[in-house]
């Protein structure tokens, strides 16, 4: 799965707080992702983390002519 640091992951279960979305920080055998509603970081392992992805929210660079 391509998940890169800026995306934004919509997750299957909610967090305490509530949010379903979490920021990726750094991603390789480990994501660090924060949550998007209380601002917790988390270090989950990638098989883990993959699991529970419903869907990537990816911010298209904007090109200028």
């Amino acid at each position: 799965m391509d998940v890169r640091p800026g995306d934004i992951l919509q997750m299957k279960k909610t967090h305490p707080c509530g949010s379903k979305t979490f920021l990726v920080l750094r991603s390789g055998m480990d994501f660090k992702i924060r949550c998007t509603g209380c601002g917790h970081e988390v270090m989950v392992p990638r098989l883990k983390c993959e699991k529970n992805i419903k869907k990537i929210i990816r911010e298209e660079p904007q090109h200028e002519l």
